[in-house]
């Protein structure tokens, strides 16, 4: 059963190094490359079969680098919907200075999806054989896609039953809100710019998040605070949960990941306190890898339990 479908409309393929030291105007010698499939619903795919959970991947793909983002997935037994697009998938590129330890991040321009490559993506997932329980929608969107084309695969979701979790910014972010999801993922800058202020602190996080509950745009908002940990709220709970004390070796990947945990935990009958202690110990566990590795399960298991003992007495 495809219990779990997620979506990325901005696929890359991620290539990451190491330089003993980034000089300028000198040249770099680097380790060997390693590539990795990237993109939010992607390494959503793949966060959730390091927890064990299966998942459809549905994404565009196109040219050498599109087939080389299949093999990568395939050699993770990632399930793949693809649908093809006349451009090639983009490609991303992360350098890691071993003499700082700074990571450098170079994002390349998303790959213009026209207006049939997105009927297409459309109609792979109404036509998908079996209904899903969630759809998990994650991601920047590429040129040439409006965040109403995420509002009718929102539409189309619901419409069948299926919950949806969205984790994107932007006015792709606001409008998919207006609709109304599951669950959403904001940071505390996102959230701050919908509250319309320059800041937010612990109390007006979990108001602001209210807010969003109340207003029918999400049933349940988990707000990521980075090293303050995360936020959850909804109709009957406001949670704040703390961040473990980790060595943080690399961010990429460490949103994709706490989404993962959160629907699977979702998927596996967990408790809201259980499952946004779950994605907090899965993005945490993101940032102990370097590059693009994203976690390792005997660290996510490992900080899953010191978060337990966070949860209030009457809870647990």
């Amino acid at each position: 059963m495809n219990t779990i479908v997620t979506l990325t409309l901005n696929p890359t393929v991620d290539k990451s190094t190491t330089a003993d030291q980034i000089i300028p105007d000198q040249k770099i010698r680097c380790a060997a490359p390693k590539f990795e499939p990237g993109g939010g619903g992607i390494n959503v795919s793949r966060a959730l079969r390091r927890l064990g959970s299966d998942s459809l991947a549905v994404f565009p793909v196109g040219g050498p680098s599109g087939t080389l983002l299949r093999e990568l997935l395939t050699q993770e037994n990632i399930r793949q919907a693809p649908v093809e697009m006349v451009s090639r998938t983009r490609e991303n590129f992360i350098v890691v200075d071993a003499a700082s330890g700074q990571q450098y991040r170079f994002g390349m321009p998303g790959t213009a999806l026209s207006a049939e490559e997105q009927h297409q993506i459309l109609q792979t997932l109404k036509h998908i054989d079996q209904l899903p329980e969630f759809l998990v929608i994650s991601g920047s969107l590429p040129p040439g896609v409006e965040p109403e084309f995420v509002v009718k695969v929102v539409r189309a979701a619901k419409e069948r039953g299926v919950k949806v979790v969205v984790d994107t910014s932007g006015p792709a972010l606001l409008r998919v809100l207006e609709e109304g999801v599951f669950l959403a993922k904001p940071n505390v800058g996102e959230l701050s710019k919908m509250a319309g202020v320059d800041e937010l602190d612990n109390e007006a996080v979990a108001e602001a998040a209210h807010r969003l509950v109340r207003e029918g745009k999400a049933e349940i908002v988990v707000v990521s605070l980075g090293p303050q940990g995360a936020c959850v709220v909804t109709k009957e709970l406001v949670d704040h949960v703390p961040a473990p004390a980790v060595k943080r070796r690399s961010t990429v990947g460490a949103g994709d990941s706490m989404v993962a945990g959160l629907v699977h935990g979702l998927a596996s009958g967990l408790s809201v306190r259980e499952v946004v202690r779950l994605g907090g110990a899965c993005g945490s566990a993101a940032t102990m890898n370097p590059g693009t590795e994203l976690f390792r399960r005997a660290d996510v298991d490992k900080l899953y339990h010191w978060l337990l003992q966070t949860m209030p007495a009457a809870a647990a």
